[in-house]
This record gives C-alpha cells, structure tokens and sequence, in this order.
C-alpha cells in the first residue's frame, strides 16, 4: 500500500502560506501531524482505520511536503497556528489532535494555547522540547541527538545534503527502526521525493531552528498543565525517547490526566512499525473508552 484508498487531497491559502492537506472519513474530527523526517503520509496506515468512524485530517506542516516553506514561523507557537486557520477553513470547531515527533510538539503546545479547541491529545514517541534542552549536553548529543545541533547550523546542512536526500534519509529510517527494513524502498522514495522538493531541506531544518524560541515558549507556561485528557505512546527500543527518558513521568508532568504506553520491539516510527498496536490504542482513546485494567492514568502535578 503506497497511498491509501478514499482520501482526497486539498490545498488552501490559510494563515498567509498555503498548506496541502488529505482527509478522508466522517464524524467527529480528528487531526494526524506528522513529524520528522516525515510528511502526512506517515499516517496511511491509521488514515483508513480511523475514517470508519472520525474526520481524519493529515497535513502536510509548515516546511514540509506540498505545505509552503516559508522562511519563517517555525517556532510551535506560529505552527499551531496554521492548525487553527485549517480549523477554522474546515469548520472544525474542537478536535482530537494526534501528533508525532515534531507534529507532537505542534500539538503540546496546540493544547496549552487552545485549550478550547482540542478535546484529546496524543503524542507518540516525543520528549517535550523544553526537557530535551533542559537535559541536552554532550553525552545525549552522543546517543543520537546530534541532529538538532546539525539541522540548527545555518546553511550548511541544505548545502551538504542537497543531492544526496536519499542517503540522508534512509539512514533515520534504518536507525530509527527496530526492523531496519521495515519501510519498503517504495515508501522510501515517496519521502526521497518530497524532500527533494525545492526548500524541502531548508524547511526542516527551520523547524530545528525554532528550538530556541521553542524552548523559550514552553517555559513561560511550564506550570501550567495540559487540561484535555492525553495519551502518550512510545517505542520502547528506541535509544532517544524509551530507552533515555522515563516518558510516562515525563508527560505525568505535562499535563493533568495521562494514560501511556510503551509499544514492544518498535522504534520511533510507532505509527509505522506497529499500526496494530497504535490503531488499537487510537480507537480506544478517541472513542473516549477508559481502561479499567489500566494502570498508568494518574493525575499530573507539577512539583
């Protein structure tokens, strides 16, 4: 399956760029954004599932995909705002926002400036940006967080790897991944041709450049707790979220009703790797369903 059936896809000048955007479905709305190095189409194995009950809607996020790149507005706060304007555009008034790795942060920072727009967050495989810098020195960078540094440098990493996006990106897939060949080199090339796109590059590599004023943003609000319900899923093998952080007294700590799940023999590409599992765990927490036998939902404080 390279592209999933029933979706259509749309573009629209909204909050001054034109953003690209799939859906597909009916009934109570429910946004996918996806992260690094991805584009919407990291969720066409969930798309078809949740569509036979909700609204999906996938974008492409700022900088990325068939979305412009702007040289600007990368900063979570400017980003959430491009959700708002689909949102708006889409008359969508509250949603269920699912975000992973970069789309996550969109989506952390979605809730804490929109509190009236989002019933349910998830956040898969992600460390919220103010604790990644808070606990960000050499040691970590050496695990593999190298790339923020990297991807933050002006101008130099477009310059060397522009040409070469295919070796670029294979290596994330293939290290991120329990199973190294779990993307096919059919999904590989859809991704290859999106980031060959002309500011494609540069595009992801301003949303790392917006970890500053990230950072800044999210310690203003630090205390103040995310109200909607979250779910937090991770991969627990992957060396830079499962196996460096706690995640779920992490996100304990982020907002004020948490529910998580470590996903077994998984990497960082939850949605990919094990849909079975991250389908499952969707439908369960959309629907609203609580899990009676399950363990890990506990109220969030802030010390």
């Amino acid at each position: 399956m390279i592209e999933p059936a029933g979706i259509t896809h749309h573009t629209a000048r909204l909050g001054g760029i034109r953003q690209h955007w799939v859906s597909a479905g009916s009934g109570p709305p429910v946004y996918l954004l996806h992260g690094f190095p991805e584009t919407w189409f990291a969720w066409r194995k969930q798309i078809p599932v949740l569509a036979e009950r909700f609204t999906v809607i996938a974008p492409d996020l700022r900088g990325y995909g068939a979305t412009d790149k702007p040289a600007s507005g990368y900063d979570k706060r400017t980003m959430a705002g491009d959700v708002i304007a689909l949102m708006n555009h889409l008359g969508h008034d509250r949603i269920a926002l699912v975000g992973h790795d970069r789309g996550a942060r969109v989506g952390t920072r979605f809730a804490k400036d929109h509190r009236d727009r989002i019933d349910r967050l998830v956040v898969m495989d992600n460390i919220p940006t103010r604790v990644v810098a808070e606990a960000y020195d050499i040691a970590l960078a050496r695990l593999g967080y190298w790339f923020f540094t990297f991807l933050a440098v002006p101008d130099l990493p477009e310059a060397l790897i522009a040409g070469r996006e295919e070796t670029w990106l294979t290596h994330f897939y293939r290290d991120w991944s329990y199973d190294p060949e779990m993307l096919t080199p059919e999904e590989i090339a859809v991704y290859v041709r999106a980031y060959q796109q002309p500011g494609a590059v540069r595009g992801s590599c301003m949303d790392y450049r917006a970890g500053a004023e990230d950072t800044a943003q999210d310690r203003e609000d630090a205390d103040e707790l995310i109200d909607c319900p979250v779910l937090a899923l991770w991969g627990a093998d992957f060396d830079l979220v499962g196996k460096a952080f706690d995640v779920l007294k992490v996100w304990q700590q982020m907002a004020h009703t948490v529910r998580g799940r470590a996903i077994p023999q998984c990497g960082h590409l939850c949605q990919e790797e094990r849909p079975d599992i991250v389908n499952a765990e969707l439908l369960e927490f959309l629907s609203g369903r609580n899990n009676q036998n399950d363990q890990n939902r506990v109220k969030g404080k802030r010390p």
